[in-house]
């Protein structure tokens, strides 16, 4: 199976490159080669791989600069992954695009499921729910899986500011009062890899909206004394956790109080489960 992937600088492309082995080709590619607002350059890409199936891993991903930057977040994350969605459908191969939980509201008071209403609240999001609606217009072979609050070895992300701050500073004030559920990026690719085994070798295999996030639940405060509880294990850096709220932390864009979302359906769809979100942490700071 070879896989095409867009975004080469992102997390979750970066993980699906760890993927490659004996039956599993992973073609990476971003900017300037690959550059997913340009059709004629996903069409070259796609010519040149001859992939069994496209990834689109690559998104415009700054939550707060996007309310100043609304018109480049929709060139990346909506017109590009129409794009994307397009180009592979005009060769004939599925696509997996990747969303994210800011496409709800966040007020509901339970985990969202994928029939839920989506509301998203900022740019970013309503960016990313309108990439959902070009994918799934431009090619009916599409999964979209929505992921949240993703980490990893690579890039910038919560787990590497929270321990790059920790070793000038004794205390954290981290927000409490937000909902969700860490999902370490190698994780999310071997969740990919299964989708794709499906999508390629399954007849029948489902297509549409999944959630795809690590077991269980947290808050970003949580998030943050797991991460040090486990750096400290290790010798790592670490420093204590002040729970706060949002009201005391503003930022220019909203965040959904509950990111949590259900994921039953890509269970049953796809027979693949993520690990606990705390397994997650323990091996991204072992591989750090």
């Amino acid at each position: 199976m070879r896989i095409l992937v867009t975004g080469s600088a992102g997390q979750v492309a970066q993980a699906m490159a760890d993927l490659a082995g004996p039956d599993v080709e992973v073609v990476v590619q971003g900017r300037p080669v690959l550059d997913i607002t340009d059709r004629s350059s996903i069409d070259r890409a796609i010519a040149d791989v001859r992939p069994d199936i496209v990834v689109n891993a690559a998104a415009y991903t700054a939550v707060d600069k996007a309310e100043s930057e609304e018109a480049e977040a929709f060139a990346v994350n909506a017109t590009g992954a129409g794009n994307v969605a397009a180009a592979s459908a005009a060769a004939d191969l599925p696509v997996i695009h990747i969303s994210t939980d800011y496409v709800f509201a966040g007020d509901k008071a339970t985990p969202y499921v994928e029939a839920d209403a989506t509301g998203p609240q900022g740019a970013y999001g309503r960016s990313k729910l309108a990439g959902e609606e070009a994918v799934a217009d431009a090619n009916p072979q599409h999964v979209i899986l929505r992921t949240a609050w993703v980490y990893g070895p690579y890039g910038n992300n919560f787990l590497k500011t929270m321990l790059r701050l920790a070793e000038t500073r004794d205390v954290l004030r981290v927000v409490a009062d937000q909902r969700g559920t860490p999902t370490y990026a190698p994780d999310i690719a071997l969740g990919i890899l299964a989708v794709a085994r499906q999508m390629l070798y399954a007849p029948g295999a489902q297509v549409g909206v999944f959630h795809m996030v690590a077991e269980g639940e947290t808050n970003w405060a949580g998030f943050a004394s797991e991460i040090f509880a486990r750096s400290r294990e290790t010798g790592g850096s670490y420093a204590d956790v002040e729970p706060i709220t949002t009201a005391d932390y503003p930022t220019p864009a909203v965040r959904p109080a509950n990111s949590r979302l259900e994921t039953a359906k890509f269970r049953l769809a796809f027979g693949h489960a993520l690990p606990r979100w705390q397994d997650g942490v323990a091996r991204c700071l072992k591989a750090l």
